[in-house]
């Protein structure tokens, strides 16, 4: 019998990633297997709409293919695996208050110096500062942060999937000493946020992601402690 028959899980939405740059400035970056990564940091202090439009061209023909559940999050943005070529320009179309709006400088995808593992999965290098993700984690030697689940500094739990909706996830968590905490079945939405009260302390914790019963990845996470 596992120790927690019974989990209650707080959901919160979120982006597949995030970036360092500030609105009006963001990045895109390619971390291979058709995926490109739109993120930003928002330092506005009211945002009625983000959406962010792709085109062949950098001045026209724009289409917009995601306006974000919520534009007023401090860090967000979206994976896009839909992309027909890796010479499409991104740009951002915001809506501030009383009406006014911003059109951002076109960007094209610039490459991650993230590895792509043969499981799929994106091997990053020891220096964070050129990854996507950065979740806050202490010094531990060997450890690489996952692509699918990771931390972000406000010490929630990001789950990224983007293909969510074509296959069938279900991912596991475990202690740090592999007792089982508690099971997520039959994941359908692309970006989730697990609550870190579903975790009861801080410290490392052990995750396995599956699709089906093909095991897609075993890593770790870190949960900081907040005082």
């Amino acid at each position: 019998m596992s120790r927690f028959p019974i989990a209650v899980f707080f959901l919160l939405f979120a982006a597949g990633a995030f970036a360092q740059d500030t609105l009006p400035r963001f990045s895109v970056k390619n971390v291979g297997n058709n995926r490109f990564i739109v993120g930003w940091v928002n330092n506005y202090d009211l945002v009625k709409q983000i959406s962010i439009q792709r085109s062949h061209d950098s001045l026209r023909n724009y289409t917009t293919i995601l306006s974000v559940t919520d534009p007023a999050a401090r860090e967000n943005g979206f994976a896009d695996t839909k992309v027909p070529n890796d010479h499409m320009y991104y740009r951002l179309f915001i809506v501030l208050d009383k009406g006014q709006f911003i059109f951002t400088t076109p960007q094209r995808p610039v490459a991650d110096t993230a590895r792509i593992t043969k499981t799929g999965g994106i091997e990053r290098p020891r220096d964070t500062s050129v990854a996507v993700i950065k979740p806050i984690i202490p010094k531990k030697p060997d450890f690489i942060p996952s692509f699918y689940v990771y931390t972000n500094r406000d010490g929630y739990v990001f789950i990224n999937l983007p293909d969510a909706d074509k296959k069938k996830y279900h991912l596991k968590f475990y202690e740090d000493d592999d007792s089982f905490l508690f099971e997520i079945k039959a994941i359908r939405e692309p970006a989730l946020t697990l609550d870190k009260t579903n975790f009861f302390h801080a410290g490392w914790f052990k995750f396995e992601l599956y699709n089906d019963d093909k095991l897609i990845e075993k890593n770790k996470i870190y949960l900081a402690k907040e005082f």
